[in-house]
């Protein structure tokens, strides 16, 4: 019998086959540094975990509404809504067994089969893997190296639009490169959708984890809640990772139908689990900072270390937990021309497992530059430290 002809479809997060990789080797006896998962290996904070256990004893282990517990949607509303100077309630609010589901769901509400959604590339490759399973038209847009990061190219993007484009996803304080938008470029990506009638969706996975500045929500902008989707994610900000809770923050006509997708599809998020959320968002708060300085100290030294390096040339980003370093010079300075082969010694030598530029999304035309994506959240700073030390000493014989 044959499976699904959508399956072809089908991609995934390619971080975990760099994973199995590195677990091989690994297994091998070979020390490994892992820099390839954006996993956190912190704890998420106690009074977070007790709240969730009070939520098991007090009983809270059946079914719940689809759209999430009041009190948790309740928060989100108060809270993204006040760091972003939008007044939400908790009507507008869904809640979702991780950020992850948020992509698929949005696709699913707004898109229609042989509609086109443009999606950043590189970028997180579940966009492209769930706009062509549903039978969108995946059109990507690129990055344009700066002299202090990356910037959409703006003129791609409306080059790309036609009758038949229905939205856009828009990753600020981006997946794998770091980039953050100017106000002009945020506002420039708000007038394209505006002008054009499109749908949003702007993945925030990474708004709070922030080492330097203050960020913007691209939904603030004049014109634009009505039409965007916000992915919220419990992941990063509170170290929960494996607990898998998000929400989708959106209009009341989409929050809807996501709410009724949830239904069918897990009936809801995990019930004792949304008590932690609660208490997360409205309950001490102190572990934050104390991880992102953590956090910013693994950044601090990996930078260091990298541009220590013959070849290597890597921005500081003011947000999320990963670098993306060109290693042009440095793979042409050890004759090495496929950037995966480039990948794979560098395992073989040093044990540093890291994605590279592909793992992104396929490169597009023109492109010239080779990059590797470094993840710092889910290794300390001392195998940072000794790890980076190796590659170096590697990339400089």
């Amino acid at each position: 019998m044959a499976l699904a002809t959508r399956l072809d479809n089908l991609g995934t997060e390619t971080a975990f086959a760099v994973s199995l990789a590195a677990a091989e080797w690994g297994a091998k006896g070979n020390r490994i540094f892992p820099f390839h998962l954006g996993d956190i290996n912190l704890p998420t904070s106690s009074n977070i975990v007790e709240a969730m256990n009070r939520a098991i004893a007090d009983g809270k282990t059946g079914y719940c509404p689809g759209a999430g517990i009041p009190q948790l949607r309740e928060a989100l509303a108060a809270n993204v809504g006040g760091d972003r100077g939008l007044k939400f309630d908790a009507s507008n609010v869904v809640v979702q067994p991780g950020g992850k589901p948020v992509i698929t769901k949005f696709i699913q509400t707004i898109m229609n089969p042989g509609d086109e959604v443009l999606y950043p590339n590189p970028g997180y490759p579940i966009y492209e893997s769930q706009i062509e399973y549903f039978g969108g038209i995946a059109k990507p847009y690129r990055y344009i190296p700066t002299g202090t990061g990356f910037s959409i190219d703006l003129d791609q993007i409306k080059s790309l639009i036609t009758p038949r484009t229905k939205a856009i996803v828009y990753n600020d304080l981006q997946n794998p490169n770091g980039a953050e938008s100017t106000d002009a470029e945020r506002e420039a990506i708000a007038e394209i959708a505006i002008a054009n009638n499109l749908y949003v969706l702007s993945d925030e996975a990474y708004f709070e984890m922030r080492y330097e500045g203050k960020s913007k929500s691209i939904a603030s902008l004049d014109g634009m809640a009505e039409r965007t989707v916000i992915l919220y994610t419990f992941s990063k900000k509170f170290a929960m990772t494996g607990w898998r809770l998000g929400a989708a923050i959106a209009p009341k006509e989409i929050a809807d139908v996501i709410s009724k997708l949830n239904t069918n599809d897990e009936s809801c998020t995990t019930h004792f689990v949304q008590y932690g959320g609660v208490e997360a968002v409205t309950g001490d708060q102190s572990g934050v900072p104390i991880m992102l300085n953590t956090l910013k100290q693994r950044r601090d030294t990996a930078l260091d270390l990298l541009r220590q390096m013959p070849g290597v040339k890597v921005h500081t980003p003011e947000a999320g937990f990963y670098l993306f370093p060109d290693v042009t010079e440095a793979m042409a300075n050890k004759g090495i021309t496929d950037l995966g082969d480039f990948a794979q010694q560098a395992l073989h030598a040093t044990g540093v497992s890291f994605c590279t530029r592909r793992h992104f999304g396929r490169p597009q035309e023109g492109e010239k530059e080779q990059y590797i994506r470094l993840a710092f959240s889910g290794i300390d700073n001392s195998d940072i430290a000794d790890g980076l030390k190796l590659m170096g000493e590697w990339i400089a014989e």
